[in-house]
């Protein structure tokens, strides 16, 4: 119960100092929401939205926005902040909407979704509509390479278990493929240094653990918290305090994708494998016929001489003229006549 107690009391001083003590997580997201550009009456979600700052600013340039995020105490304070629009808690590794978004926003949020990185960029993929853009910012790999190695050392020198770190830092190569494997199109990704100053941390390297991995303050004995965090500040002094304040070592990594078109087979479990159809061996090859020799020519017909010419009729002289008869009726006399 000590345990659970000093976590509530760390988890509602990171809500209310979240956008005051540390305003530059905020302040840092103006080019990544004009990376985003959203549009009137565009459908988008904030994924990991805290409370609800880049929110407002989202909703602002007249699209229709969503605030998703995994914490309770974010969404309530986002809700009581901004209660027009819409907010609520949800995993990002397995969320899901009813329908299609035409963009996924996300400022410094996807580092701390480390469980499964892929598994929330394939739920990302699943809420765009075809063509829809996935917009976001994050800690690179390298950031904050100092102050973690202050902490890690500060554990060892208190002979602590080394602390199990609650961030996913990839580099540009490593999370492109991850896009690329999950059905996106990467139109861009940029990596650089971008140190930044703690102006409202006064406690330096102390309160940026308080802020940002209160986790591993709650799994010491809170008798040794302070003396813990003091040593972290001893280490972290010499790279990152200046005589202007302390400063974070941050490294970003900021892209823009575009879920290609279809692809929804993606984010739907393999269908399992039908088993293997069995060896059917060939049939064997019916024998060739038995070979028949052909039959033996005909001999040819006997050769017959035409027949001999039949000899000319003999000549038959013609028969001499017969001698002509005239006919004369007698002559009877006139007076004899009837």
């Amino acid at each position: 119960m000590r345990v659970l107690s000093y976590m509530f009391r760390l988890m509602q001083w990171a809500v209310a100092t979240y956008d005051t003590a540390f305003g530059y997580v905020s302040a840092h997201g103006a080019p990544l929401l004009d990376l985003l550009d959203p549009q009137p009456d565009e459908r988008v979600i904030d994924l990991g939205c805290g409370t609800g700052v880049m929110t407002i600013e989202i909703a602002a340039r007249g699209a229709e926005v969503l605030g998703l995020d995994g914490s309770l105490e974010m969404v309530n304070a986002a809700r009581s902040e901004h209660p027009h629009l819409s907010f609520a808690v949800g995993d990002a590794h397995t969320f899901t909407t009813s329908e299609r978004y035409d963009a996924v926003f996300s400022n410094s949020a996807l580092h701390w979704m480390a469980r499964d990185p892929s598994a929330v960029i394939s739920r990302v993929h699943a809420a765009l509509r075809p063509g829809g853009r996935f917009v976001a910012e994050m800690g690179g790999a390298g950031n904050c390479a100092e102050l973690i190695a202050a902490v890690q050392t500060a554990w060892r020198v208190f002979g602590l278990p080394e602390p199990e770190l609650p961030w996913y830092f990839p580099t540009p190569a490593e999370y492109a493929t991850r896009l690329e494997e999950a059905g996106f199109v990467v139109r861009l990704m940029e990596y650089f240094d971008r140190p930044t100053r703690l102006a409202d941390g006064p406690d330096g390297a102390a309160d940026w653990v308080r802020l940002f991995a209160p986790e591993l303050i709650a799994e010491v004995p809170p008798e040794i918290a302070g003396p813990l965090l003091d040593r972290v500040n001893e280490l972290a002094a010499p790279a990152l305090r200046r005589e202007s304040g302390w400063m974070a070592d941050y490294v970003r990594l900021r892209f823009a994708a575009v879920r290609k078109p279809g692809g929804d087979e993606l984010v739907q479990p393999p269908a399992p494998h039908a088993p293997p159809t069995p060896n059917v061996p060939p049939a064997p090859h019916a024998p060739p016929p038995p070979h028949v020799p052909p039959a033996p020519h005909a001999p040819p017909p006997p050769h017959v001489p035409p027949a001999p010419h039949a000899p000319p009729p003999p000549h038959v002289p013609p028969a001499p003229d017969s001698p002509q008869v005239h006919h004369h009726a007698p002559h009877v006399p006139s007076d004899l006549q009837a």
